[in-house]
């Protein structure tokens, strides 16, 4: 084989694999909306749900979703970003902690909710509510916004460390001006990869929110997020195929709408970084 047909066999290879995973994200896509375009509507969206799902809409779940959403990524944001950003410029070597960090972020979500069931509803007396489920759910995603905030900041140049000490900046000014703005990307894409998972639980919150499909009055009272919806109209309601499907797209249209708002992260972080 030449080289030029080794190329062009080496491109082929490279390039079915982006290949099928649009294909693979197209096809559910396709799926979703073909099923359930037909029952979205502006009804289906605010009211609140009747005969056990089966009519009306789902109103209390895309708010019980924003109240979590709120919760466990304002929860776990500064904390996130703090200890990141400690491993990376502060912390030295660290590897019980970071060995501890990876052990954490491989931990099956139905034990979170076991933990976020016996600590938060239980021991703090909180009960099933969206405050402890939202607290839940930023305790799981912690240690994977830890480790990528770490990853970001480390990616950044050192140039630009040498060069901040070489003009007597202080770390602060050289973390705040400089390298936070640089790791923005990776920042981004930890938020995006936080938000994502937040938007897909359904063991946690089950254990810690609740499924009530009551309209939640405040962080207080429990709720049923989109994603616990679609599992028990799928499985447990007779008949309730039809509203899962539905319920699939608002939550994909949901989270198409959190990446192109997360997308626009790393020009808000230099922003506020100036």
């Amino acid at each position: 084989m030449t080289p030029a047909a080794r190329d062009r066999v080496a491109r082929v290879v490279l390039g079915a694999g982006p290949a099928a995973a649009i294909a693979l994200v197209v096809g559910i896509a396709w799926h979703v909306a073909a099923g359930g375009a037909g029952a979205v509507d502006w009804e289906f969206l605010v009211a609140g749900p009747r005969s056990a799902g089966r009519e009306g809409g789902i109103g209390p779940m895309i708010a019980a979703t924003g109240w979590v959403l709120a919760i466990g990524v304002g929860a776990a944001l500064p904390l996130g970003l703090g200890a990141g950003t400690w491993l990376a410029e502060l912390s030295g070597p660290a590897r019980l902690l970071r060995g501890a960090l990876d052990v954490l972020s491989a931990v099956p979500s139905i034990v979170f909710g076991l933990f976020g069931m016996a600590f938060f509803c239980e021991a703090l007396g909180m009960g099933w509510s969206l405050l402890s489920g939202g607290l839940t759910v930023a305790v799981m995603i912690l240690p994977l916004f830890v480790r990528l905030t770490e990853a970001g900041l480390r990616g950044v140049s050192s140039d630009y460390r040498a060069a901040g000490a070489a003009l007597g900046l202080p770390r602060w000014a050289l973390l705040r001006r400089v390298l936070l703005p640089e790791a923005a990307p990776a920042l981004a894409a930890a938020l995006l990869l936080a938000t994502g998972r937040v938007l897909s639980e359904s063991a946690v919150l089950l254990f810690t929110a609740g499924a009530s499909t009551r309209m939640p009055t405040g962080p207080m009272a429990p709720g049923r997020v989109l994603a616990l919806h679609v599992y028990q109209m799928a499985i447990e309601v007779p008949g309730g195929q039809p509203r899962a499907t539905a319920t699939s797209l608002v939550l994909l249209a949901t989270i198409l709408v959190t990446t192109a708002l997360a997308r626009l992260a790393p020009a808000a972080i230099a922003r506020l970084a100036r």
